[in-house]
């Protein structure tokens, strides 16, 4: 009996020791003293932050930590002032570049890391801010981690939205399977003027000349929306499948060819009124498909791109309705950890994706694509590439670098000519690729301006247009 008390003792005497010593590092660190801390939105240029504080002695360095969206990776700055017991500094940070550029509606986490001359360092909670469009008082709709943000008299077009965003994740929830718990946010705009600022520094033709009517922002959880006409719910319908298909297929190696992700995003388009069919049926006839499933990239030609959206629609439609939602969820899922799409066809569905595209071929009436030995043997020439200016982001004219910490922002694009992206970025290529920024809408803008030249260059009329595409802004 005496021995446990004894054991009693002694434990107690510890819990007391940790506490004391506990209670010596909370009291070195009540040192330094936030008085207040702030973050603006000065969209499209950037946030201002500001942070006064205090200490004992003399504050000697101030960093700021962000963290954008679901980006994996952060940033670090430091604030510009004098050393003393008090301080009060601002450091402005610029979004308004392709190589920082940030969506409005992103939701923005940051915290400050304080450093005294003694050696004293202590972090601030983290806090958090909507880096929402300054030039519009904004509203805002949710229904759990789904949330609208609209100015002006659209309320009804907004519920709409998140309505159509709701319906869309249900339907495509047996494909993507259990994802996790992470925002996704959209701002709807409410014209063309209002929301050419707000698009990606890119171009100057493609923002002078044409409208995007949708973008997603893969790593950041964001949807970009134009709420004018009747194309609304179809852009919602699909731009939010593709932030879906990401998360349930993009590896830390490499993410989602194209043609996947382009024929899941028109699977979970709710709201289709473009009519890819009538392209697939014209190239059926004249043996003129795609073979998409070989194609490193979306193709450049205008008039192939919507073919290429109608084959990849087409087959992902017969992979579902054959085969079944749970394979098309385990060949994502298989993607996800870390194995490429020609792997994971092979694992669930016991053939190649080749394969797999002229068991599609035969179903649909079409000729079988035939791969040349020459194919297999020797690679493809392709030619040199010009030299570019590197640039940590997607940017015209550039090449992408990134660290093995950090992911790409953006994926910028030039009037009629698609940025490859070599590196694990989410643009839109088969080499594993997929989009940070959905420049889908690009191509069909581009498209549409050769038709009003060129109205005899496709053998179906071309009425309704689809609901991501954009149209010459007059």
């Amino acid at each position: 009996m005496t021995l446990i008390l004894n054991r009693i003792s002694m434990i107690f005497l510890l819990i007391c020791v940790l506490i004391l010593f506990s209670s010596s590092v909370v009291f070195s660190d009540a040192k330094v003293q936030i008085i207040s801390q702030n973050a603006i939105s000065e969209f499209p240029s950037g946030i201002r932050f500001s942070i006064e504080a205090e200490s004992d002695v003399p504050i000697e360095q101030i960093a700021l930590r962000m963290k954008f969206g679901q980006q994996k990776s952060g940033v670090y700055e430091y604030f510009d002032f004098d050393m003393s017991e008090s301080v009060k500094s601002e450091l402005f940070w610029n979004t308004n570049t392709a190589s920082k550029y940030v969506p409005p509606g992103t939701l923005v986490f940051y915290s400050f890391e304080i450093r005294t001359s003694d050696g004293n360092k202590i972090n601030s909670d983290q806090n958090q801010m909507i880096f929402s469009d300054a030039r519009f008082e904004w509203y805002e709709i949710s229904k759990g981690l789904l949330s609208v943000s609209y100015h002006g008299p659209v309320k009804n077009r907004a519920n709409e939205i998140l309505e159509t965003i709701i319906k869309t994740s249900d339907f495509m929830a047996p494909v993507v399977g259990d994802l996790e718990e992470e925002p996704i946010r959209v701002t709807v705009y409410n014209n063309v003027s209002e929301m050419l600022p707000a698009l990606p520094p890119g171009s100057e033709t493609i923002r002078r000349e044409l409208i995007t009517e949708g973008q997603a922002f893969i790593d950041f959880g964001t949807l970009m929306i134009l709420g004018a006409g009747d194309s609304y719910l179809g852009t919602a319908a699909h731009e939010v499948t593709h932030i879906l298909v990401h998360r349930a297929g993009d590896s830390v190696f490499r993410n989602i060819p194209s043609w996947l992700d382009e024929g899941l995003a028109e699977y979970g388009n709710m709201y289709p009124a473009f009519s890819f069919d009538s392209a697939l049926r014209y190239a059926i006839s004249t043996d003129t498909l795609l073979p998409i499933t070989s194609m490193p990239t979306m193709p450049g030609n205008p008039e192939d791109i919507i073919l290429y959206y109608g084959q990849s629609k087409s087959m992902i439609e017969y992979l579902i309705n054959i085969y079944g939602t749970e394979s098309m969820k385990s060949v994502l899922a298989t993607m996800k950890s870390g194995r490429n799409v020609d792997d994971a066809f092979q694992a669930i569905y016991g053939k190649s994706k080749e394969d797999m595209e002229n068991e599609w071929r035969e179903y649909i009436g079409a000729t079988l694509y035939q791969l040349d030995e020459g194919d297999i043997s020797l690679p493809t020439p392709v030619p040199r590439p010009d030299i570019k200016v590197f640039s940590l982001t997607p940017q015209p004219g550039s090449n992408i670098v990134e660290s093995t910490e950090s992911v790409s922002i953006l994926n910028s694009q030039t009037d009629n000519q698609q940025i490859n992206n070599n590196s694990d970025s989410r643009s839109c290529s088969a080499l594993g690729s997929s989009n940070s920024n959905d420049m889908t809408a690009f191509f069909f803008l581009f498209f549409i301006n050769i038709l009003k030249s060129r109205p005899n260059s496709m053998p179906y009329k071309m009425t309704n247009t689809h609901k991501y595409i954009g149209e010459k802004h007059e």
